[in-house]
């Protein structure tokens, strides 16, 4: 008698094990970390891996093109100097937790031409925090070539005058832990600095990738193209530890 006792009890015991779900998937379970991914590949990013954080009415992935057309008063800013926060700009973004990597994109800006007309790169990490970089049109004569850092809710603009017939330009976006470096380029080979900057919500996992945007009466189609990921560009200062 005891023996059947303890058999029904390991086979009721053996049924109660069966029938318990697996534990839910947790967020680090299912992170995808979308530069390693484009490391391993060689550089090469999948356009359809990136995710919108805003996006636009009309827009085109063909092969390894993105185009983003553009509405009217679509724009980023936040409060410095003008007073006004403008958060509506289309984002599209890739997500990672690598503290040293490199990010090139091409852009193509042949059709902007309304004043502040802009696409570029971008990351953004809320309304609050965010860093990009563009060519802003201006008018037949010039553009603004420029970065604007936001942090904790303050935006800062840092342009210099280029001529208005300039119609491509690339971007390297890298990334040392919390500290950014952005470099424009005629060509896509030889790249000069534009800004380094300290990200205050930057330090862990983050989001950065294109964008595009008119913030007056306008439209227009930004297109980007020759999008990798590198090792990281920027290199460690002398004297400064070795990336880990």
């Amino acid at each position: 008698m005891q023996k059947q006792i303890l058999s029904l009890l390991s086979i009721a015991f053996l049924l109660t094990a069966c029938e318990k779900k697996a534990p839910a998937e947790t967020e680090s379970d299912t992170f995808t970390d979308d530069v390693t991914t484009a490391l391993a590949a060689d550089g090469r990013i999948d356009p359809n891996a990136f995710r919108w954080t805003r996006e636009p009415a009309a827009y085109e992935l063909k092969g390894d093109t993105i185009a983003i057309t553009t509405a009217p008063h679509t724009d980023l800013w936040q409060r410095t100097y003008y007073h006004f926060q403008n958060d509506n700009a289309p984002v599209l973004q890739l997500q990672t937790r690598q503290q040293y990597f490199s990010f090139v994109v091409k852009t193509d800006f042949t059709g902007s031409h309304e004043r502040f007309d802009q696409c570029g790169i971008v990351m953004y990490l809320d309304s609050e925090n965010w860093l990009k970089s563009s060519v802003e049109y201006e008018n037949e004569q010039f553009q603004h070539l420029g970065s604007v850092a936001t942090n904790k809710g303050y935006s800062d603009w840092a342009t210099t005058a280029i001529p208005a017939d300039v119609k491509t330009m690339w971007y390297r976006f890298s990334r040392r832990a919390d500290d950014y470096c952005i470099e424009c380029s005629a060509d896509g080979i030889s790249f000069s600095q534009m800004r380094i900057c300290h990200m205050h919500e930057g330090a862990d996992e983050i989001r950065f990738g294109i964008y595009a945007c008119s913030p007056e009466e306008s439209s227009f189609t930004a297109l980007f193209t020759d999008m990798k990921i590198t090792e990281c560009a920027w290199q460690a200062h002398d004297g400064q530890q070795p990336d880990e």
